[in-house]
Formats: C-alpha cells, sequence, structure tokens
C-alpha cells in the first residue's frame, strides 16, 4: 500500500477543523481519560503522539482497554522491547471473530454490491448465523488451530463471512482476486499447503461476465494439500464449476446439513497467524507474511476509531480487491461496530459515478479509495458536490500511490469543502499504516498529515541520521504490535531480517523515501526499491518475466515504473531472438501472456524492443540503474555492471515520451 502526497505546500490549510468537531473526536475523548488515568496532559495530537512514543506499554493498554478488546489482557504489556524480537501481550487469549462478532442485533453488518448486477444485505444477526454455519462446514472438512484456508474470491459478504469463521477456529485465512492467473495463485497459495479453497463461480467487471472454471481446474490440482474446494454462487454456475473439480461443492450444498448455533470462538496467544499476506514478488516468488491476530486488531482498531474517528453505526468503504491490505483492514471495521459498505467491479461502469451514487444511497460516513480514482474522476470532469448528496462523508482517505497536490485541489473543489482528505500509507509488511490521518488538526495541500499513533516513525539519510525536510529513508525506531509474526517457511528468520533490518539494524527499514514537511506532516515520494506501483497496486517484476519469458520471440525481459501523470505505469523492456521484430501481433502477445497468466494490473502501458539488458557481474539484471536511466538520474555503482555500455540504450527513448 505504499501511499503518499506529492510535494506541494499552500500558505493556507485546504481544511480545518472547528473546535466543536475536534471536542466530539475520539481522539479527544480519549486523551481526557487517558489523563484522567494516567495523570499526563494531553491536549493535541502532536503531544499525544510523543506520550503514545514514550509509553508504549500504556498507550497499547489503553486502546486495548478503551475500544473493549474481548479476551484476557493479561499482566504484562511489552517484554523484550526490541526488533525484531518484541512481544506484546505474551499473557493475552484472544480471538480476532469474536472482536468482529460483537454485534448480534437487526442493525446491518454489510452491504455488497457487484457492480450493477448484484445487491446484498446481512444483519449482524444474519452475518453470525452465516459464519456459523461456514464455521461447522469447515471443521467438517479437518479446519482446525493452525491450519490455512486459502480464498480466490471477490469483495463480497461470503468473503469476509468465510474468513470470520476461519478466524474463529483459530486456522489462518490468506486470499487473492479471481482475476490473478493460475501462476500467479499457486506462487502463492502454493507455499502455504492450504486444507480448504474457496473460490467464486466467476466474476463481473465492466458489465463483462468473466467465468474461473477454467482456471480452477488448473489451480486445484496443483494445490496438493487442499482436501476441499467450495465454489460460491455469484454468476449463478456454482454447481456447475463444482461438478468440474475434485473434491468440490457448492456454498449451498455445503451449508445445507449445518443449522446456525452460536460460533464458537478458540482463544489463542496475541500473535497466534490470523492472515498471510504476500510481497510483491520482485525478486521471486512472494515472500508469504504472517500478520498475527493481536497486533493486526490492535492496529486496526487504533487506525479506525482514533484516525479515522470510526463510531458505532459508521458505514465505511473501501475500493478494494481480497488481493491487497486494504480489504483486511476494511474488515476490521465490524471491530468498531460500523457497517461495511463493499463493493467488487469496475468503479467506472455502468457510468463514471457509480462509487459516488453508492456513498449518497448508502450514507457512506468513510470514503476510502486510491489516488489514481481521484485522479481519473478529476480527469472524467466529475463534480460530485454538485449532483450528489455527500453530507454524511466525514472522512475521504487515499492510499495506493501518491496523492499528487493538484487532487488535493479537485477533492476539496469538486467533491466536498468540508471534508477530513487523508492521504495515508503503510503497506502489506504492516497490514496498516505508518502515517495518516488526523481528524483533529489541518489538512495542508500534498502532506499525509503525521505519522501513526505509537508508531516512532522517522526520516533517516542514507548514514542512518535524522533529517528534516530532506529526502530520506522511512524508518520506524521503535517495535510495534502489527509487525510481522514471522515469514512463511523462513524457520530462521533470515528473510525477514533481511527484509526490514538489513539496512538500518534493530531499526525498521520500510523502503519508501519520505520527508518530513514544515508542519510536522509527511511527503512520500515513492519506493526506494525496484518494486512497481502502478495505480498504487505493487507488482513485482518476477511475476511479469515469468509470463513474458515463455513467448519464444522473447530472450529476456525487464520491466520498471516510470513517473508518469502523477502515477506509476509499467514500461517493459524485451530483448528479442535474432531476426524476430517487436510489432503490433507480437506486442498484443505480451500484453495478453502477462493478462491472463498473472493479472491486468500487470499488463505494461509500454513495451519497448532493446538490443541488451544490463547485469550486474554476478548475471543479475538491474532494474534500478535502467530506471534512473529512463528518469534521467545519474545510475550509481556502474562499475558493479558486467556491460555498463548498455545503459546507453534506455537514454531518452522516444517511446516513453508520450
Amino acid at each position: 500500500m505504499s501511499s503518499a502526497a506529492a510535494s506541494g505546500a499552500s500558505e493556507r490549510p485546504l481544511w480545518q477543523p472547528s473546535p466543536e468537531q475536534v471536542a466530539a473526536t475520539n481522539i479527544a475523548r480519549f486523551m481526557e481519560r487517558v489523563g484522567e488515568r494516567t495523570g499526563a496532559e494531553l491536549t493535541d495530537y502532536p503531544g499525544l503522539h510523543r506520550w503514545s512514543i514514550e509509553n508504549r506499554d500504556a498507550f497499547w493498554s489503553a486502546v486495548w482497554d478503551e475500544f473493549g478488546v474481548i479476551g484476557e489482557k493479561g499482566g504484562r504489556v511489552l517484554v523484550e522491547d526490541r526488533m525484531p524480537g518484541a512481544k506484546f501481550f505474551p499473557d493475552a487469549r484472544l480471538n480476532f471473530a469474536e472482536n468482529l462478532l460483537r454485534r448480534s442485533d437487526e442493525g446491518e453488518a454489510i452491504v455488497f454490491h457487484g457492480e450493477d448486477k448484484i445487491e446484498t444485505r446481512l444483519t449482524f444477526a444474519e452475518l453470525h448465523a452465516l459464519v456459523s454455519r461456514l464455521q461447522q462446514w469447515l471443521s467438517s472438512q479437518g479446519v482446525t488451530v493452525g491450519s490455512r484456508v486459502a480464498a480466490m474470491m471477490p469483495n463480497m459478504a461470503e468473503t469476509v463471512a468465510a474468513m470470520l469463521a476461519t478466524a474463529a477456529l483459530g486456522a489462518t485465512w490468506s486470499s487473492c482476486s479471481p482475476d490473478f492467473g493460475v501462476r500467479g495463485v499457486l506462487d502463492r497459495f502454493g507455499q502455504i499447503e492450504p486444507t480448504v479453497l474457496i473460490a467464486c463461480d466467476g466474476y463481473w467487471y465492466a458489465g463483462k461476465r468473466i467465468e474461473v472454471a477454467d482456471k480452477l481446474e488448473e489451480v486445484v490440482p496443483a494445490l496438493a494439500g487442499v482436501k476441499s474446494t467450495l465454489i460460491v454462487p455469484y454468476l449463478g454456475i456454482a454447481e456447475d464449476v463444482a461438478g468440474r473439480l475434485p473434491n468440490a461443492v457448492s456454498l449451498p450444498k455445503a451449508l445445507a446439513p449445518f443449522r446456525a448455533k452460536p460460533v464458537s470462538f478458540e482463544r489463542l496467544p496475541f500473535n497466534h497467524p490470523l492472515y498471510i499476506l504476500y510481497s510483491s514478488g520482485t525478486t521471486g516468488v512472494p515472500k508469504c507474511i504472517v500478520h498475527g491476530a493481536g497486533g493486526t486488531l490492535l492496529q486496526h482498531l487504533k487506525e479506525h476509531r482514533l484516525q479515522s474517528d470510526v463510531r458505532p453505526g459508521d458505514r465505511v468503504f473501501y475500493f478494494t480487491t481480497c488481493g491487497w491490505m486494504m480489504w483486511n483492514w476494511l474488515v476490521s471495521a465490524l471491530a468498531s461496530e460500523a457497517t461495511l459498505l463493499l463493493f467488487d467491479g469496475s468503479p467506472f461502469h455502468p457510468d463514471p459515478s457509480v462509487l459516488f451514487d453508492y456513498a449518497e444511497r448508502e450514507r457512506m460516513t468513510l470514503f476510502g479509495t486510491s489516488a489514481k480514482y481521484i485522479d481519473a474522476c478529476k480527469k472524467e470532469g466529475l463534480r460530485p458536490r454538485d449532483t450528489h448528496d455527500l453530507s454524511t462523508v466525514r472522512l475521504m482517505t487515499s492510499t495506493g500511490s501518491p496523492l499528487a497536490a493538484e487532487s488535493f485541489d479537485y477533492v476539496y473543489e469538486a467533491v466536498k469543502p468540508d471534508i477530513h482528505l487523508a492521504s495515508i500509507s503503510g503497506g502489506t509488511d504492516i497490514v496498516s499504516c505508518f502515517v495518516l490521518g488526523d481528524p483533529t488538526s489541518p489538512v495542508w495541500r500534498g502532506e499525509i498529515q503525521a505519522p501513526g499513533l505509537g508508531l516512532a516513525v522517522d526520516v533517516w539519510s542514507e548514514a542512518g541520521r535524522p533529517v528534516r525536510q530532506e529526502k530520506g529513508e522511512l524508518v520506524c525506531t521503535r517495535a510495534f504490535p502489527s509487525m510481522p509474526v514471522m515469514f512463511w517457511n523462513d524457520p530462521n528468520g533470515k528473510k525477514y531480517r533481511a527484509a526490514y533490518f538489513e539496512r538500518f539494524p534493530g531499526v525498521w527499514h520500510h523502503g519508501d523515501f519520505a520527508e518530513w514537511t514544515a508542519h510536522g506532516g509527511l511527503v512520500i515520494h515513492g519506493r526506494s526499491d525496484a518494486t512497481l506501483n502502478p495505480g498504487g497496486v505493487r507488482i513485482g517484476t518476477a511475476e511479469i518475466y515469468a509470463q513474458v519469458e515463455q513467448i519464444p520471440e522473447v530472450v529476456e525481459a525487464l520491466a520498471i515504473g516510470q513517473d508518469w501523470d502523477n502515477d506509476v505505469r509499467v514500461v517493459l523492456f524485451v530483448r528479442l531472438r535474432d531476426g524476430a521484430t517487436l510489432d503490433d501481433k507480437l506486442t498484443r502477445a505480451i500484453k495478453t501472456k502477462i493478462r491472463t497468466g498473472a493479472s491486468p494490473r500487470h499488463v505494461p502501458a509500454r513495451v519497448v524492443q532493446v538490443a541488451d539488458i544490463p547485469r550486474t557481474k554476478s548475471g543479475k539484471i538491474t532494474e534500478l540503474a535502467v530506471r534512473d536511466i529512463v528518469h534521467g538520474r545519474e545510475v550509481k555503482n556502474v562499475e558493479a555492471l558486467a556491460n555498463p555500455e548498455a545503459l546507453a540504450l534506455y537514454r531518452d527513448l522516444p517511446e516513453l515520451r508520450s
């Protein structure tokens, strides 16, 4: 979820909460109650943030208490305070699903819109019933504490219920969206050996009906540990799809023998594995990042209740798929007794106003989206403030890629002048945010408002020294609860330590280029590694190479992200076999192969033929050097290249000027 605001400042804030608005926030009440209990004098966000860093045990204990975490807290909050290795709430026992299913009344728990094709509504009581029946079925298939359940699903109500049923049993959930290609699915789920696979019978996108049975016929037999496959109806052909797969059953048939009863919650240690998320796969198959139940719950409660000011009865929306960590973030809003507003499909079908229609119709309070979507609305000339009643929307959040200063202007001019706009940034690595919103402080043009409470965020130079108002590396200098529990299949923790703690020992290095602003906010200028990030979706180059290099004409390939139009676009360079030429037919073949084998998001905006690809002396291709040349930057460490003359092939290419 690497996201940020592009640079740009103004003399006056774009939005300033009134004293009455500030006094009504959850943060104001939290500061008051913490002050009463601890004697701390907390009057504003910067003071609260400082206190939360200096007193992390008291802060995280207060989050547990104030937001009513269900479970046994235990007497200790933080022991072995180091990174990696810190232990939060080592004596606690809880169940993630029990905390999300705290309501069981007739209020709306979930509203789902699948484009203009499907609408589903579940009350909290109906959600409980569905979770109960799914839990019983999963248990009958051998799912128990420590099992993995994998899902290739749209962002629909059944997906949320299946995750909750999995978590209630103490099993571990992992998901991706149904537009992933076969290789993309197997590279992820093949590593974690799920007991059960849950999949839809198809999905809708831009009005098109897309079936997935052929894909599942390749995926299911390749997942050797899968005992059962559950097919969820969306297109209405679940029975037919299940009939084509071994040990598969449709959701209606699976649930038929089971009656709803109280959900059984297995309370487990604080760090018990809840989710497995995946890195982008830049240097090979994606890393499997394991997140614990307790850290995920506390971090999301803090970000929802304090940073986003979510209140019981709010209606929370995020435009996301189940392959992005914002889905995990969204569903946690149930723990704040909010209603989830789910959407699956194209945000511009049947017309560009569909999400604003949804916001008005469902009385949305939190509108979560991406910088790319905001920019697209601006280019479409949409003016929702003139066409829609958005009076209930208090907060709009943006993540996934840099939110340009001009997009801040657009939101306040064309969407809603009195709205809290929060650019937020964090990632799959922490299933949450390092920097995000503060409902008690001004919004400045082009800036992320603040570091997250309880997170010792800083910007360091390459030499490991804090810097102010200059670009550096985003770091977190003290331990926090939502650090990964581990990487899957990393028994000695070597990959885990290398991912975050190799650059600055004992300090979390996140891989973002960041900068403090004069207002105490942050600007994130993008990733400091080779991960591609078009439209806010992290993409690994290895996933592209795995597809394109299967094409006979392609000898090898190299992909970079090119800064373009306030976003990043994927550019693919290909070295072809002797006599081959990159014509329109071959370009289409390359794009089709990537789209079907990886996902539509992996498809490059430009494909360019080159005579050679630069590589290190050890034989590794070097994306970073090519990216620097394309952007007109000096390449560091040219002596490390075996063929540095190849860099000249990428300088000032006419194909990349439009």
